[in-house]
């Protein structure tokens, strides 16, 4: 299995790599994808280059061999919709099963992506569901649940997708917004951010202006 992970990653922060960290230990994969949006679908686009975010994003993940970045998204000149990253994926590894990890306010929302009934056919969908999420599925979302829902991880390797698995995780707040906020009016943010990153932004000025911080 082959883990997605997607954002726009601005800045890349510890809370990220913890639930990706997370992911790959507990269904023992040997990869994860960082997948860095270029033209963000649901949210404001980010305000810093996408060199930037790019260059943060390899510096977060340089310890960990496990993971690493698809750049296909940051390449399009189109919005960038998961499901056309799944299809190319699934038409390049397909006997590989794709595990597709989003936060639980992620998945509250799924059922509003485009053509989120095909997203869910082509990959399983692993929810990181920290303690104290809200879990606040719509009709649509408890109706795939009924019949998508696992709670043991080898089920997962059983079937190329369709499936719903929720991953326990450890309690880390961290949110990009709120850093950017934080570094704007010049307050601490060690605890979030790995020291590398904290040193690129640092060296480059970024999220210093209003523009940098939407």
């Amino acid at each position: 299995m082959i883990a997605l992970f997607g954002g726009t990653f601005d800045p890349i922060h510890l809370g990220h790599i913890n639930m990706a960290t997370q992911c790959v230990d507990t269904l023992g994969l040997s990869e994860l994808r960082f997948i860095p949006n270029a033209v963000p679908v649901h949210k404001q686009g980010p305000a810093i280059s996408t060199a930037d975010r790019l260059a943060m994003l390899q510096l977060a993940i340089a310890h960990e061999p496990r993971f690493s970045i698809d750049r296909r998204e940051l390449e399009r000149d189109t919005p960038s919709y998961s499901l056309l990253t799944l299809q190319e994926l699934k038409t390049e590894y397909p006997d590989q099963a794709l595990v597709f990890l989003m936060g639980m306010d992620s998945f509250n929302s799924l059922d509003k992506w485009y053509r989120w009934q095909d997203i869910v056919a082509l990959c399983h969908i692993v929810v990181y569901q920290r303690p104290g999420d809200a879990f606040a599925p719509s009709e649509a979302l408890q109706a795939y649940l009924a019949r998508a829902r696992c709670t043991d991880t080898q089920t997962l390797n059983t079937q190329a997708g369709g499936l719903c698995y929720f991953l326990p995780g450890q309690p880390f707040e961290a949110a990009s917004s709120t850093i950017r906020n934080a570094i704007k009016h010049r307050q601490a943010v060690e605890p979030w951010l790995n020291n590398t990153v904290l040193d690129y932004i640092q060296a480059h000025q970024l999220y210093l202006s209003s523009s940098d911080n939407p």
